[in-house]
C-alpha cells in the first residue's frame, strides 16, 4: 500500500505540474495560479509535518490519505481548467464530490474523536452526520461566493479570472454535489482521518468552532462584496 501511494501521489503531482506548462505555454493564466495553487496545497501536509518537526519539535503525522486526495482533488480540477469543465458537463460536479468529501471526511472524524476524547460532550450518531452534511454546504456556499467574487474581481481588471461561475443552475447543482460527498461519507460511516484527529484531540473543539464562524462571516462579508460590485 505504501508503494502504490507514492506511486499515485507522485504521479499525480507529476499530472499537476504538467498542467501548468500547458497553462504557460498556451498563456492560459487562470489555469496556471490554479496549477500552482494545487501543488502547495498538495504538498502541505507534508510540508507541515516537516515545518512542524524541525521547528517546534512537535511531532505530527497526517498519514497518506490527506496529501493523497488533495492532490487527486487538485489533478482533477486542473483538467477542468485546461477545458474540461466546459467540454465534459459533469466533471465540474465530480470535482465538488471529491472535494467536498474531503471536507466532510475531516469534519467527520473530527466530531468523532470530539465525543471520544470529551465525556462531557455527548452527539448522537444522527447529530454526527447532519452537522457532517450541513457543515461541508456552508463550505460550498461560501467556495461560490469566492468564485463570484472572483468573476466580479476579473470583470473589474479586465482579466481572465481565476475561478470560474457558471450561473445559478450551476451553483445548485454544485451545492447538490457537495451534499453527495458529504452523504457518501457519513453513509459508507468514513473514518479515514481519525488516526489525524485523534493525535490532537484538544484541538478539534476550536477548529470547527472557528471553521463555523469563518464559513459564516467570510459568506456575509463576500455576500456584500459581490452586491456592492453589481451595483457599480
Amino acid at each position: 500500500m505504501s508503494v502504490f501511494y507514492q506511486l499515485a501521489y507522485v504521479a499525480l503531482l507529476a499530472g499537476i505540474i504538467a498542467t501548468i506548462l500547458v497553462g504557460k505555454r498556451t498563456d492560459n493564466f487562470p489555469a496556471v495560479v490554479n496549477g500552482v495553487t494545487s501543488l502547495v496545497v498538495a504538498l502541505s501536509p507534508i510540508a507541515v509535518e516537516v515545518g512542524l518537526t524541525i521547528g517546534m519539535g512537535v511531532d505530527v503525522t497526517f498519514g497518506q490519505a490527506l496529501p493523497l486526495w488533495l492532490a487527486v482533488a487538485g489533478f482533477i480540477h486542473m483538467l477542468g481548467m485546461l477545458g474540461w469543465y466546459d467540454s465534459i458537463w459533469w466533471w465540474d460536479h465530480l470535482t465538488h464530490t471529491v472535494s467536498a468529501g474531503l471536507v466532510a471526511a475531516l469534519v467527520y472524524a473530527g466530531l468523532l474523536t470530539l465525543v471520544d476524547h470529551s465525556p462531557a460532550i455527548q452527539l448522537s450518531a444522527a447529530y454526527i452526520a447532519a452537522f457532517t452534511v450541513l457543515f461541508t454546504l456552508g463550505m460550498g456556499v461560501l467556495w461560490e461566493f469566492v468564485e463570484l467574487v472572483a468573476r466580479e474581481v476579473g470583470e473589474r481588471i479586465d482579466h481572465p479570472p481565476v475561478l470560474r461561475h457558471y450561473g445559478l443552475r450551476d451553483t445548485a447543482l454544485d451545492l447538490l454535489s457537495n451534499c453527495v460527498g458529504a452523504l457518501l461519507v457519513v453513509a459508507l460511516d468514513l473514518r479515514t482521518f481519525v488516526p489525524v484527529t485523534d493525535q490532537r484531540p484538544g484541538l478539534v473543539e476550536p477548529v470547527l468552532v472557528a471553521s463555523v464562524v469563518g464559513i459564516v462571516g467570510g459568506s456575509i462579508v463576500l455576500a456584500l462584496l459581490v452586491a456592492v460590485e453589481q451595483r457599480e
